[in-house]
């Protein structure tokens, strides 16, 4: 999503074509991302020295806030429909599979390459000072903790072509068959205490989910009615009380997030139900200029504000250290109406940082698509670094890994602009005899 010029032009852009619930759906998704984080990132200053914890987590409530705000499987329902829309337009201009991976996988490598160029410097940086390996780490497992998306989204682009394919031949069996592949998978994992297998549910879990985005394109939940999205958003939401009081799943949602286990299937459904169901009233605000502006403001700057929030934030928890009574203790309620203008200092932060970065965010035309193999490799180097974070958790070989892979499929996938070709052929006719003659 572009940004106009001007904020104030916001009001003459044609958004006829364009369901805007679901940008603000997806705005929402990545905002709340933020605050759950800035809440769970505790340090400050005890009777007996520095306390790191994280209280958000400490609430007696926290599980059951869980099965509402974790929001995530949203943001792969908006995902899918989102993937449906470009590549029917993208057909309709004679596109292949091809060259759909490659516009999607450069979006999310693009934005993500400088971060990790400053994980290497940063985390390189701070071990040939000496400091600390504990406090280190605690930082850096916080810090890399978002990157689970890198792979799990990018996987679902990378596969959107053909699960489009699946669902345009059997929608039903799809979703039945990569619902089957989940629970093999939970299954597995927890019989035999592997927690790696769980990484296979990168594919069945959210692929699965992002299917829910392609009915949600295909009109499904517009040709429900209301009562019958509400009984099967309860029922999906429900599901969760077996799976978690005597199943093997935790209460907590965010800890079925990596690796994705069924229950997120679950709220992936009942959060659909739930999005058609405030769509009017969603459309309504969106139907207002202070609304359609932050929405526009944010959702162009969407990649840098997920993938820089946490840096942010452990930059300004480490900078409130060095002012006497700028840490409170955590949990205390000082330190919890702290997280109001800290939330906002963060946004603000994120808004100027965009300025530097957000250039790789911008979408671009680049050149040719190069051969299917080729596509195929830039993916598969942008999925597997993230994975192995999962997995491994970030830590400065990791950092020099993904930076490099990176790096490597944003080359392959083409670094030159169109723009930037027009020009260069441009200059050279002008240098030609046949230009000056």
């Amino acid at each position: 999503m572009s940004l106009p010029k001007n904020a104030s032009d916001v009001s003459s852009i044609d958004l006829s074509k364009r369901d805007l619930t679901l940008d603000l759906a997806r705005v929402f998704c990545v905002l709340l991302v933020v605050a759950i984080h800035l809440l769970e990132t505790g340090v400050g200053s005890g009777p007996n020295g520095l306390v790191v914890s994280r209280p958000l987590e400490h609430q007696p409530w926290f599980n059951g806030l869980t099965w509402v705000f974790q929001i995530m499987p949203l943001f792969f329902v908006v995902g899918g429909f989102a993937s449906k829309t470009a590549w029917r337009s993208l057909e309709r201009r004679g596109g292949s599979a091809a060259d759909y991976v490659k516009i999607r996988i450069l979006r999310l490598a693009q934005p993500a390459f400088p971060l990790f160029v400053f994980y290497v410097v940063v985390i390189g940086g701070a071990t040939l000072l000496g400091v600390d390996r504990t406090l280190l780490h605690t930082v850096v497992l916080g810090a890399g903790s978002p990157l689970w998306f890198l792979a799990a989204y990018g996987l679902c682009q990378a596969i959107a072509p053909f699960a489009l394919r699946w669902h345009a031949r059997s929608p039903k069996l799809t979703l039945l068959a990569l619902l089957l592949g989940a629970i093999i998978v939970d299954a597995a994992r927890f019989a035999s205490g592997i927690d790696a297998l769980g990484l296979l549910n990168l594919f069945f879990v959210w692929v699965l989910i992002q299917q829910f985005g392609f009915w949600y394109a295909d009109g499904w939940f517009d040709r429900r009615r209301w009562w019958q999205l509400v009984l099967l958003a309860l029922a999906s939401w429900a599901t969760l009380v077996p799976l978690t009081a005597w199943g093997p799943y935790s209460p907590d949602m965010l800890t079925n997030l990596n690796p994705p286990t069924v229950p997120l299937i679950a709220l992936g459904l009942s959060q659909a139900c739930g999005l058609r169901l405030l769509r009017p009233l969603l459309a309504g605000l969106m139907r207002t200029r202070p609304a359609r502006t932050i929405v526009f403001l944010a959702g162009s700057r969407l990649m840098t504000i997920y993938l820089w929030h946490l840096p942010i934030i452990i930059i300004l928890t480490g900078v409130a250290l060095l002012i006497p009574g700028g840490s409170p203790l955590p949990g205390t309620v000082t330190w919890w109406w702290t997280r109001i203008p800290l939330y906002l200092l963060v946004l603000l932060l994120l808004f100027a940082l965009s300025f530097l970065v957000g250039r790789f965010e911008t979408p671009r035309e680049v050149g040719p698509t190069p051969p299917g193999r080729v596509v195929v490799i830039a993916a598969v180097l942008t999925i597997v670094p993230p994975a192995l974070i999962i997995e491994y958790f970030l830590n400065l070989p990791l950092a020099i890994v993904s930076a490099v892979c990176f790096g490597v499929a944003i080359l392959l996938l083409g670094r030159w602009p169109v723009e930037r070709e027009r020009i260069s052929r441009s200059r050279e006719g002008t240098r030609s005899p046949a230009a000056t003659s």
